[in-house]
Parts: structure tokens; sequence; C-alpha cells
């Protein structure tokens, strides 16, 4: 009886969903609709039991397809959307725990990878000139594979450690779907990627991207030795504002590169920061360090800091590369976004950090768009 009871209202919450729009099957609206009107009809033993299991098996056949499609109604039109856990879910069931690995299903990070490398692709663009669309695809698929290398890397170093954090527990290294022989032959594979995207470009290119190598090893464990792991980063995900150059030019103009990156890795420390206040009770449980342990209550005052570096930085990169009126007037945009992600910022809500941290990606789109545009005035 009570189970009856119990799949009766949850077939119930599910065919609701779609009577008010949230299922794009019209045959099932009409189910949902005839259900709706046998809801009050009863039996001596409860509930009808036929339809409930009829509805459930329409239900897991035809709601779940193997990519999740949102689908709006908007003036008499249907807009569609995949995202990227989707796609994860909907790949063979061996391949998951892989995808997830390399964090396929959250793809801020390899935008906040890729995004430096694009302004730099795009201030290297002659006067008046789009960037160099190879360039930027052959960064976007680098960026894709080393993100998933450098994820599987600090999962292999932090296995023990993310056990212990409910967030992390069940990452497929810490789960044990995915043994830690698993996980390096899978890295190999990676890093072998990696490597192809990299010999595609020049000589001083390669060097220069090898080189950065060391660093994406050893970032996991700067957050055992200091509280400055966030840093480590920064010099790790903006090593692609030198790279870019490179690419195009042939080597690295230091007086417009070095400003950048330097801009990159205090962006870095601002949007990190805030991503670690997400996980700052168990850090300090598991023992590990972070920025947002070592700042507390004066993160606002350290990330004001850390802006004021970033915009002084992006000046300096634009005046030496000659950039026009539109770059700068995108840089007061970005001036603004990033003042109020730190005033509206509150560092004791997971959600809202996370929040501010995603919004960095649309940051990076519009600093990308503000040096093509101030490329294109020239």
């Amino acid at each position: 009886m009570f189970q009856a009871k119990l799949t009766s209202q949850l077939t119930l919450t599910a065919l609701k969903r779609i009577q008010h729009g949230s299922c794009c099957y019209p045959c099932l609206t009409k189910l949902s609709n005839s259900f709706h009107q046998k809801e009050g009809m009863r039996t001596n033993d409860g509930l009808r039991s036929r339809p409930i299991v009829l509805t459930r098996v329409l239900y897991s056949q035809t709601i779940r397809p193997s990519v999740r499609l949102l689908q709006t109604q908007h003036n008499g039109r249907r807009s569609f959307s995949v995202s990227a856990a989707s796609i994860v879910n909907s790949a063979p069931a061996h391949v998951q725990p892989y995808l997830r690995l390399m964090r396929l299903d959250k793809p801020i990070g390899t935008w906040l990878l890729y995004l430096p490398c694009t302004w730099s692709i795009a201030l290297a663009a002659e006067p008046g000139q789009l960037p160099h669309l190879g360039m930027l695809t052959l960064f976007g698929v680098g960026s894709l594979v080393m993100r998933g290398a450098g994820c599987t890397i600090n999962d292999m170093w932090d296995k023990d450690f993310d056990k212990k954090v409910s967030r992390t527990a069940t990452r497929p290294v810490a789960s044990g779907e995915i043994s830690q022989m698993q996980a390096l032959v899978f890295l190999g594979g990676q890093l072998s990627l990696g490597l192809g995207v990299l010999l595609c470009l020049n000589y001083y290119s390669i060097a220069l991207g090898a080189s950065s190598l060391l660093l994406v090893i050893t970032y996991p464990l700067m957050k055992r030795i200091t509280y400055w792991p966030q840093l480590m980063l920064g010099l790790v995900f903006n090593w692609g504002t030198l790279l870019g150059w490179s690419a195009v030019k042939g080597s690295c103009d230091w007086s417009i590169c070095l400003p950048l990156y330097l801009s990159g890795v205090m962006w870095t420390l601002m949007y990190d920061t805030i991503y670690a206040h997400q996980d700052k009770e168990d850090d300090i449980k598991v023992g590990v360090k972070s920025t947002a342990l070592k700042f507390q209550e004066q993160t606002k005052p350290w990330l004001s800091g850390f802006s004021v570096a970033m915009m002084s930085g992006l000046v300096v990169a634009g005046i030496s590369a000659n950039q026009t009126l539109p770059y700068y007037a995108v840089l007061t945009t970005v001036g603004i976004h990033l003042t109020h992600q730190i005033y509206t910022l509150d560092i004791n809500k997971p959600e809202d950090c996370w929040k501010k941290f995603v919004s960095n990606r649309n940051l990076g789109l519009l600093l990308f768009l503000g040096i093509v545009t101030g490329s294109l005035w020239k």
C-alpha cells in the first residue's frame, strides 16, 4: 500500500511537470491529462497500479533520451540546447568515467584556460584584421585536452583528499571507478594528444609550451605546502598568453606578453580564490591550504588589489600593442564587471561563489571582443 502510494506520487510529480511544459512530447502531455482525470479513482487495494506502471515505462523510454534536449516555446518556435553534462551522460557507460575524469561535463575550466590564449592571438593579429582562425581552433583543442590532463593529474595526486570531501568523493579515481594505473594510461593518451597539438606550432612555441609541463605536474602539490596554490594555478592557466603570441609571431614580444601574462595571473587569483571559498570548511578538515583560508574576511580587499593589478597590466599591454578606443572602452566595462563581482560577493554562500566564479567566462569573452574590435579599428 505504501509503496503503491509512493510510486503514484513520484509518477504524478513527473506528469505534472510534463503538463506544465517541461516535456517536449505531446503524447505524454495527453497521457498526463488522462492520468490527472483518473487520479482520484481508487480500488479496494489503493491507487490503480497498471496505469502507474505503464506511465513509468513510457516516461523512462521517452522522457530520458540519450542526450537531454531542452525545449522552450517562444512565439510558436521551438529552440533546443544540449548541455555538456548530457553529452557525457549519453556516452557508453564504460567511457563516462573517463569523460568525467577530464571534467568534460564541466567546461568552465576549459574556457578559463582557453580565453587567455585568445587574448594574445587576437593581440597578435595584423591591424584591421581578424585573429587567426586556425590558431584559435588549434588552441581550443589544446585547451580541452590539456585541461583534461591537468584534472587527471590533480585527481591522481588528490585521491585520498577527495575521498574525504563530499563534493569530490564521487570523482572517478576517488570513488574507485578508475584505478590509478588506468588513470595513468589515460593521462599518457591525453599528453600525447597535447604533444600533437604543440608540434603543429613553430619551434620557439614548442620549446615554450614544453617548459610549462613542470608547472602542470607540480601544481596539485602546492595546496599541501603553501596558502598560495591559486598563484601557481595562475602561472599554469595563463601560459597561453605567451604561447598564443609566439605561435602567431614566431617569438614573444615581452613588452606585450609579460603584462598580459601578469594580468591573467591576477585574474586567476581572483576567480580561484572565490572558487576556493566553496570548499574552505572541507579544506580545513583535510588539511589543505588556499588563499581563501589565508585571506578569510579580508578577501574583498585582496580581490580589489588583484583587480587593480589586472587592469593595470591590460592597459600597459594595450599601449604596447597600439590598441585603439574600442579596446579601452571594453576595459572600462571589464572594470565595472570586476567591481560588481567583488562588491556583491558573499564568501559564506557557496552558491554565490559558484555564480561569481562562472561569470568570469563572460568577462574573458568580453575582453576578447574588445581586443578584436580594437584591432579592427586600427
